[in-house]
């Protein structure tokens, strides 16, 4: 191979599994963990940071791999490089995950959402074309561990401790843009107010009842962000200022004296006007599997010539999809329950899922692209599958060219493996599957006292008879 050698021993030395970095390295930013200048990672290592990283983005594209599969396979890229041999332990690699910068994920994500977005080449249809994002919040469990149960303190005595998230979507690719973490007892108010950099003047955002109060109106509006969602106050049209059309009015909304909002700075309550403005769209939104039949919206999209009503609830609907999008977070790539065992880490581990779903939505927007296919007809599971399975199939292939020909062939593979349209399909919110046979275990494992067997407990049936008698 002559001079060709050290060139091709260099970039085989930087590769890790599957490749995952010839994949994805265009949709992340360039400086992704820089080497330290001093002191901690400022040597190469054979845990290097963006290595490290590319390594949890591995588990996180295959949830139940643990760290010594990870290990393993290091072990065998490293015998192939004809390098130094691997320790087999993962204390060494659990390690190097603790070292990552937690403050930098939040960078990754957002770039890796912006992708997704310039992928999708296109602008939003309807609303005068502006931005449209989404907030909602849901949780996670963590391992009952002491630092784990301080910082994210358990809802009942002997339950697990849980994560409170709350996290904006791009409703034009479904990707995230950012998260923020909390303990049970913080309020999701608080949680979007703390990811106020993550939006924009000129942007639209929609959300649930739970985040329609007037305060959060208020503050955003103040901000230059629209609102469209539902809220819990009871609105009454016949009460207006004006009538906008059918089923449309503009309705003048003050501040109750209950509602509190400790979650704004004193400088930003004191900013908040005493009245404000609204408009009211009420709307059927019948479809058969839904709770709703019929919804009032209300938004500070005050022009119906330029924000019909049809465009409000429109928008409002199509938030069902990024209810999804927790779905395939939570189910597809078992987010459900995080594995580790310290708070810092319990973060990096969330986001890199988030990381790993951008990414796979990347994925999902240029093959639709390409192909000119609806990207709400790409499955989210089958996309993680076939990406799974193809870039195990490039790691194997000799030349730049088979490894783009192989790219080509899975995108073309995803937009053919399209979900059926289902207009009317009911997705009820119910369980099929029957519980456990067994007792929970509440508590440590150590205090844990078994059930008495049968002849034990009848045993003592007789004996407690024989008494009363």
């Amino acid at each position: 191979m002559g001079s060709r050698t050290a060139k091709l021993l260099r970039g085989a030395g930087a590769l890790t599994l599957c490749q995952l970095e010839t994949c994805f390295a265009a949709w992340t930013p360039p400086q992704l963990f820089p080497k330290a200048t001093a002191k901690q990672n400022s040597r190469d290592r054979d845990y290097t940071p963006v290595r490290t990283f590319w390594c949890m983005l591995w588990q996180s594209f295959n949830p139940l791999a643990p760290g010594r599969e990870v290990v393993r396979q290091l072990q065998a890229l490293f015998e192939l490089e004809n390098r130094r041999p691997l320790s087999p332990e993962d204390g060494a690699y659990c390690r190097a995950k603790s070292r990552l910068p937690l403050d930098q994920f939040p960078t990754v994500l957002k770039a890796t959402a912006g992708s997704a977005d310039q992928l999708s080449h296109q602008t939003p249809q309807f609303l005068q074309s502006r931005w449209v994002k989404v907030v909602d919040g849901s949780t996670v469990t963590l391992q009952d561990t002491p630092k784990n149960r301080k910082a994210f303190p358990a809802v009942t005595c002997g339950t697990f401790p849980i994560m409170r998230f709350v996290a904006f979507f791009s409703l034009l690719s479904g990707a995230i843009i950012g998260v923020a973490q909390g303990a049970w007892g913080i309020s999701e108010l608080g949680l979007m107010h703390s990811l106020a950099a993550q939006l924009g003047a000129g942007d639209i955002l929609v959300a649930d009842r739970g985040f329609g109060s007037y305060p959060v109106v208020a503050w955003l509006q103040l901000a230059g962000i629209d609102f469209i969602g539902r809220t819990t106050r009871r609105i009454d049209g016949r009460r207006g200022v004006k009538r906008l059309g059918r089923n449309d009015w503009m309705i003048r909304w003050k501040e109750s004296l209950s509602c509190s909002s400790p979650w704004l700075s004193h400088s930003e309550r004191s900013a908040l006007p005493a009245e404000m403005l609204i408009r009211a769209v009420k709307g059927s939104c019948f479809r058969k599997g839904f709770r709703v039949r019929q919804l009032t919206v209300i938004t500070t999209l005050l022009d119906p010539e330029l924000y019909p009503a049809e465009e409000i609830l429109l928008a409002y609907l199509r938030r069902w999809r990024m209810e999804m999008g927790l779905d395939d977070l939570k189910t597809t790539l078992q987010m459900e329950s995080l594995r580790g065992r310290t708070p810092e880490m319990a973060r990096r581990e969330m986001y890199t899922r988030l990381i790993a779903h951008n990414l796979i939505r990347c994925t999902m927007a240029q093959a639709a692209v390409k192909h000119s296919v609806v990207l709400e007809r790409l499955s989210f599971k089958g996309s993680l599958d076939a990406l799974r399975q193809f870039t195990q199939a490039m790691t194997m292939a000799r030349s730049k060219a088979k490894r783009r020909q192989l790219w080509e062939l899975l995108l073309d593979t995803l937009a053919k493996d399209r979900v059926p349209a289902r207009p009317g399909r009911r997705e009820p919110r119910a369980v099929k599957r029957r519980k456990s046979k067994y007792q929970r275990l509440h508590g440590s494992r150590h205090h844990f006292k078994d059930r008495p067997g049968r002849h034990k407990r009848e045993r003592s049936a007789r004996l407690r008879r024989l008494a009363a008698m």
